[in-house]
């Protein structure tokens, strides 16, 4: 059991939750996430959140979070000291032991599939490399956690209707200002929704060390149901596992 220690809306619609317990004492790599049940019995299937923070210091984790359905919507209104049945850290997160210091990583997201790049972005900037991180929204009104990101390094916006940085998608950003990301990046790493993954599979398909992580709703989280698959992309008679197998794989591993 975890406890609510911090519950705030941060902008219309997205929640920053901190939650307090062991789990910090265990070994948690960037791209993990955990699951959690609505403390609610119409609410059976867990939610899967990716971790944003974690501060082992002080034994919590945080999350970022969109309401979406009823379900997040009643854990938004959870008061603090709330406990909350949370399994994880669960999947597979982000690989960097290849980085050395100096080295450089492009760090690509959008939407609520920022949050768990924050803190892939912390432990690559503690370990000396240089991060530059490009984010998608629908509009300026939309981005959330903008300076803690710009406290770790270089930020391009792109905005769907041009209010803030590059006008159009990330795909676009990609093309226009980032030609030569894969010769000058070390690690490429993203999070978002398909579209935006499919860009980054298809511009870093032949990467040494570029990943992307799957968003998908999962029932169990630990790759008992078969309820969140893909198929692997040399042979899709195989199908992985999200929340098991991944949730990051590397570039043209499967379909998406």
């Amino acid at each position: 059991m975890l406890t609510i220690t911090k519950q705030t809306e941060i902008i219309p619609g997205i929640y920053e939750l901190c939650l307090y317990g062991d789990i910090t004492q265990q070994p948690i790599k960037p791209g993990q996430f955990v699951d959690i049940k609505i403390p609610d019995d119409a609410h059976l299937l867990r939610r899967p959140f990716g971790i944003a923070h974690v501060d082992r210091q002080n034994k919590t984790i945080t999350l970022l979070y969109r309401v979406v359905g009823k379900g997040t919507a009643y854990l938004s209104r959870c008061p603090l000291k709330t406990e909350l049945s949370v399994l994880g850290p669960l999947g597979n997160g982000y690989p960097s032991d290849h980085l050395m210091p100096g080295q450089n990583a492009l760090i690509i997201g959008g939407g609520t599939g920022i949050p768990p790049l924050y803190e892939l972005s912390r432990q690559l900037v503690a370990k000396n490399i240089n991060v530059h991180h490009v984010f998608g929204f629908a509009n300026q009104a939309a981005i959330f956690y903008e300076a803690p990101f710009r406290a770790l390094g270089p930020v391009s916006y792109a905005t769907n209707d041009g209010s803030y940085g590059y006008h159009g998608h990330v795909g676009l950003l990609l093309d226009a200002q980032f030609a030569d990301a894969v010769s000058h990046y070390d690690a490429v790493y993203a999070c978002g929704p398909k579209g935006l993954l499919m860009a980054v599979d298809s511009r870093f398909s032949k990467h040494p060390h570029a990943y992307i992580s799957l968003e998908e709703r999962m029932a169990c989280g630990i790759g008992a149901c078969y309820a969140c698959v893909t198929k692997l992309r040399r042979n899709p008679d195989i199908q992985l596992k999200i929340c098991d197998d991944g949730p990051v794989f590397k570039t043209n591993e499967v379909l998406i």
